[in-house]
């Protein structure tokens, strides 16, 4: 990447920062992508300072060749339009050269979902893992699926949050925002059984290891990989498929399950700290049964019938 262009990419990741409260993971990704078509582009004897239309095409179209994720590929997309959005807004470049490029038209893909029955069967296969181990993973697998908690969230999840039995949580998500998350009972009895083996987990001569799930390794907490890990041996264990089982489709089984026991969408958005209902509404497909048969039963015109 040229030197110009370094400098612009470094003047936008701070405006994200700063003005939008991006997350960090969020500003490392935009970082990748923009030295991934700061090296296409280089290919082509361009940077992202003196690039074409002509040349961002060629990258745009490079994406889809490669053979990369829908995802990666749009949130790529997405980061050079912000980008070059950016610049022209500061007068850098009086053209934007993404601006005619057309991005492909997508289906968003339903999520992947545990059917309840599946996830008393996970819930038990991580509770069963030997002593301690066992009352750790259950009680994560307990917290994902009563929360609805990020993955980073519940690794991030700092001990004094649930020292004193709370009812609900107070949850950091997303860009700094906060939200409530709910603890039924069944969570909160995993959690008090796991606090009396936590100690086995802390680092030596770490008494005062601040979160929740401390680990010994560099980060003093465990991770969201070896979380994964974790959970897909559960998965195989319960005789369930570890490629339909993620830390994020717990996330979308505690958000299916409400909608299909009749919680309102709001209510679900809220609960997920989504900023837009759009982004939630994706789990009325897959709770598309319940749905109808609330239609079916409250409507004053299907009653009637």
């Amino acid at each position: 990447m040229s030197a110009k262009g370094a400098d612009w990419a470094e003047a936008f990741l701070e405006m994200m920062a700063v003005e939008r409260a991006a997350a960090r993971n969020t500003l490392s990704a935009y970082s990748r992508d923009l030295t991934d078509a700061g090296q296409f582009l280089a290919g082509r004897g361009r940077g992202l300072a003196d690039a074409s239309a002509e040349d961002v095409e060629a990258y745009f179209a490079d994406l889809g060749a490669r053979g990369l994720s829908p995802a990666t590929a749009a949130r790529r997309r997405a980061a050079v339009r912000q980008f070059y959005r950016f610049v022209l807004g500061e007068g850098w470049r009086n053209d934007d050269p993404s601006r005619r490029v057309e991005a492909p038209k997508k289906g968003r893909p339903l999520p992947k979902v545990l059917s309840r029955e599946e996830m008393d069967r996970l819930i038990g296969a991580a509770s069963a893992r030997d002593g301690a181990q066992g009352l750790r993973f259950g009680c994560m697998v307990e917290l994902a699926y009563a929360s609805g908690l990020r993955i980073s969230e519940l690794t991030a999840l700092p001990l004094a949050a649930l020292q004193r039995d709370p009812a609900y949580l107070i949850v950091r998500g997303k860009g700094g925002k906060e939200r409530l998350a709910p603890l039924n009972d069944t969570a909160r009895a995993a959690v008090k059984a796991y606090l009396a083996a936590r100690p086995h987990f802390l680092p030596k001569g770490d008494k005062a290891n601040p979160w929740l799930f401390p680990s010994r390794s560099k980060a003093g907490r465990l991770t969201p990989r070896r979380f994964a890990q974790v959970l897909d041996e559960a998965a195989a264990d319960a005789g369930i498929d570890p490629a339909r089982v993620s830390p994020h489709v717990l996330r979308h089984a505690f958000a299916t399950h409400l909608l299909e026991g009749g919680a309102d969408l709001r209510v679900v958005q809220t609960l997920l700290g989504h900023a837009d209902i759009a982004t939630t509404q994706i789990y009325t497909h897959v709770a598309s049964d319940r749905l109808r048969e609330v239609v079916q039963t409250r409507h004053p015109l299907a009653r009637k019938k």
